[in-house]
């Protein structure tokens, strides 16, 4: 057990924030390395990565907590490190980070120059008042334009170009320069203005033995096993089993002190009473009000998720609750299917936010699932006055009871090279994109940002953008409000019976070729049956679009040789007669690879 007292002043609390592929794990890897935290022996790339999706993926999508033993000017300091992900999905990772640090390394790949990620990110630890260290990284490379992306932390962000940090965290270059620059401007947290136990938490996850491992960020009073405490939004009281630090895995500790980033395990099993944001206290002498948690970031992709066996049910629910214990942003309710039977309603904050927790599902419970098309929420106004939210087609109304539809607008920021511009403005145009501003950052790049349909970059757009671009340009956008739209419900039909599971809300305009898309997609996937299957996609009683399954047929004719035409006629008509009874009474069954087709194929 390693001692928990250290002076406040000693002490450091920071992040690492960048735009996606910068190098922050593995500028973590070589802090860690620099303590001596692993035996070389043990050490791997990514090693604060600890999901087999963010190594395959080379992304990190949970921040990961350490807690680094420094050295310097003959004082020992405690460095409690948090990586972040780059994506902009994760950004409500990045907002929990900045919301228990006080310092922030801004991490700037010398290549690549300054993107739209490490404007957002840059903004929001200048909201929560962090003090930013600029850290340019990638200096080994040949490609490495060191002044002029000095020239950009200047010129974009505003930063003192003094302060910037010249770093090779692949060849571990300038690390220990980078470290005591962390100790020189990064300040100590703020001594607490009195003895009552506040602590934020900042994450959380869950281990089967041990109960719910709650992250906490220590403000005031202290932490220690034996002590009885309560959550301010909950009314339950626990006692502390453990408290400690983050190192490679868990240290436990003799407890947790003010400006201390540490965890705590308190037998909790329920999943559900530990909210991220959310105020630790004493249960006896509880705080008078509870610290001002980090924003909140809302889901703005909706998906339903089925078992692809039924009895499964039960097993999803557990897995979900698991993961919405690691996964803060994840909302869910029960939702059912006449196609699929019973499963849950998801919310999620971009479509590799979706990805993750399906695979993550996929693989750490080892279940076979399916997800519908995902969808945005929309604000619809009725005839009687009322507003009423929907994202799953399903609720659709009746067209003729609706007065207006509205659906979420982003303002999206794009920095691309100059000479790719004219490919970007003719993308964002055909997304039913508004230009709204237009800013030649220097010779080389452009930003331009655009108000566009939150729907119209759910399927291919960031492929879209990488592939014009050839992998220059960057992507950032925020929520911003709600416009007016011409939605409509596209039911598939098979065989003339809709099929709930396969229904979509899309723009009008780009209904048809939605449906083609679809039916196209059915056409290859739906078995032949003794008589014609027609895959149809229709807006209320119109059809739009239609595909036909060919059935089986026997050659009645090939008794008849030679005699009177009529034989064959009567053969066939009788024929065409049992096909269309069949017809009336067959049923349809949907094999699973066809909804995989359908719903899990981007558009091409």
């Amino acid at each position: 057990m390693i001692p928990a007292m250290i002076p406040l002043s000693n002490i450091r609390n920071f992040c690492i924030i960048a735009h996606i592929d910068h190098g922050k794990s593995t500028l973590a890897d070589r802090f860690i390395q620099r303590a001596h935290l692993v035996e070389e022996r043990d050490f791997q790339d990514q090693i604060l990565d600890t999901m087999d999706i963010e190594r395959e993926r080379g992304i990190t999508i949970k921040s990961q907590a350490v807690s680094i033993p420094y050295s310097a000017n003959g004082r020992e300091y405690r460095l409690n490190l948090v990586d972040t992900p780059g994506h902009v999905d994760f950004s409500y990772e990045v907002s929990r980070a900045i919301s228990s640090c006080e310092g922030a390394i801004l991490l700037i790949d010398a290549t690549q120059g300054v993107e739209a990620q490490t404007l957002s990110n840059m903004y929001m630890a200048l909201e929560h008042n962090l003090e930013i260290i600029p850290v340019i990284n990638k200096i080994d490379l040949p490609a490495a334009d060191i002044e002029g992306v000095k020239h950009q932390i200047d010129h974009d962000l505003g930063l003192d170009v003094d302060t910037v940090c010249l770093v090779s965290a692949k060849k571990g270059i300038g690390i220990d320069e980078l470290l005591d620059a962390v100790v020189r401007l990064v300040p100590p947290p703020t001594p607490p203005a009195d003895e009552h136990l506040r602590g934020l938490i900042f994450d959380s996850r869950y281990d089967a033995y041990r109960g719910v491992i709650v992250y906490v960020r220590m403000f005031s009073g202290s932490l220690k096993p034996g002590q009885q405490i309560r959550f301010w939004s909950g009314k339950s009281g626990y006692r502390v089993e453990e408290t400690g630090f983050f190192k490679i895995g868990l240290e436990a500790t003799e407890g947790l002190s003010p400006g201390d980033v540490g965890y705590f395990i308190a037998g909790i099993k329920e999943v559900s009473e530990v909210r991220v944001g959310d105020t630790v206290t004493d249960d006896l002498d509880p705080c008078e009000a509870p610290l001002p948690g980090f924003k909140e970031v809302k889901p703005v992709v909706f998906s339903s998720i089925y078992p692809i066996d039924a009895n499964d049910y039960e097993e999803l629910q557990s897995a979900i609750d698991r993961l919405r214990l690691n996964d803060a942003a994840l909302v869910y309710e029960k939702d059912s299917s006449a196609a699929l039977g019973f499963g849950f309603r998801c919310g999620f904050l971009g479509l590799l936010h979706l990805e993750v927790v399906q695979e993550r599902i996929e693989r750490e419970s080892d279940l076979s699932i399916v997800l519908t098309s995902p969808s945005v929420r929309y604000r619809i106004g009725m005839s009687d006055g009322s507003v009423i939210f929907i994202d799953n087609p399903s609720d659709y109304p009746n067209p003729s009871s609706i007065e207006f539809v509205e659906e979420p607008y982003i303002n999206a920021s794009i920095i691309t090279p100059s000479d790719c511009l004219g490919g970007l403005m003719t993308l964002c145009l055909e997304k039913r994109g508004t230009q709204t501003g237009m800013t030649y950052l220097d010779e080389k790049r452009v930003e331009i940002v655009y108000q566009m349909p939150l729907a119209e970059v759910l399927f291919d757009f960031y492929d879209r953008l990488k592939s014009i671009s050839r992998g220059y340009a960057s992507f950032d956008y925020t929520v911003s409000d709600f416009k007016r739209t011409e939605l409509v419900k596209l039911d598939i039909m098979i065989n003339g019976k809709p099929v709930d599971a396969l229904s979509q809300l899309v723009f009008r305009d780009h209904a048809q070729a939605r449906a083609r898309i679809v039916c196209k997609r059915l056409l290859d996937e739906i078995p032949r049956q003794q008589f014609k299957i027609a895959i149809q996609g229709a807006i209320g009683s119109t059809i739009i679009a239609r595909e036909t399954v060919s059935g089986f047929r026997k050659d009645v004719t090939a008794k008849c040789y030679g005699g009177d035409i009529s034989r064959k006629r009567k053969l066939l008509e009788k024929q065409k007669e049992g096909k269309k009874r069949m017809k009336m009474i067959g049923d349809v069954e949907l094999p699973q690879s066809a909804f995989l087709a359908v719903l899990k194929t981007k558009d091409d």
